[in-house]
């Protein structure tokens, strides 16, 4: 008889402690504190979304253009061809070869100035490639670090309030504490529910872009001898 009158408080109970019910019955800063949480949350998975499928796409784009570029019979023509491509390696090859009209067009020739200009402009192509791609990645570096904390903070001051309604109550019985300390835990869980998928989707997406570059550097130093060879030939 006991265990049947127990049930509907034990459901009540669970109730209360529901993701839903916690938010609507904590302290306002521990709500903001969720709040800001849940939307770190999704801005961190708007960010991996979209950065997985710019770096897939950028991977793939790289391999088909040097695919063609080393197939390509004529460097003139192919330049013509995709030097307006959207793709990191068409820009760095573009760069390469504006770079090369540009010394070569002098009347005097100057060889070794020549090709360290060519290393230059290639290798800064280079580099702002891997600056777009990379935009936002600090975000989720930030996130990652900082949510843990915030939850943190809102757990503090959630155990901080259910002390001090419990010296004002005078009640301490499991109960009446449970639901302030579970409102105040959530915000932790909250916190780390944000910060998880942040760093492994930075750590991640870091190794990727890593990738990414190493291939386009190893397709500028290509690029470059190609074109020291030409400068011998001159």
């Amino acid at each position: 008889m006991s265990s049947l009158m127990d049930a509907p408080t034990i459901a009540a109970n669970t109730a209360s402690l529901s993701p839903i019910s916690l938010f609507l019955h904590a302290d306002i800063v521990v709500k903001c504190v969720m709040v800001g949480l849940l939307l770190a949350s999704l801005w961190t998975w708007t960010i991996i979304l979209g950065r997985s499928f710019s770096l897939a796409r950028a991977a793939k784009a790289n391999e088909a253009f040097e695919r063609d570029y080393a197939a390509a019979p004529d460097v003139d023509r192919f330049f013509q061809e995709r030097s307006k491509a959207d793709v990191p390696a068409a820009r760095v090859f573009t760069a390469g070869i504006v770079e090369w009209r540009q010394s070569t067009s002098a009347k005097r020739l100057d060889k070794n100035a020549t090709r360290a200009r060519l290393a230059t402009a290639m290798q800064s192509a280079t580099a702002a490639e891997v600056d777009r791609l990379s935009d936002r990645l600090n975000v989720l570096a930030t996130i990652g670090s900082v949510s843990p904390f915030v939850g943190l903070f809102g757990t503090v001051w959630g155990i901080m309030r259910s002390f001090a309604d419990i010296a004002a109550s005078q009640n301490t019985s499991f109960g009446a504490v449970a639901p302030g300390i579970a409102e105040a835990l959530f915000a932790t869980a909250l916190g780390l529910f944000a910060a998880i998928p942040a760093v492994i989707a930075y750590n991640r997406m870091t190794h990727r872009l890593d990738r990414i570059e190493a291939r386009l550097n190893r397709f500028a130093d290509g690029f470059h001898a190609n074109l020291s060879r030409e400068l011998d030939g001159e």
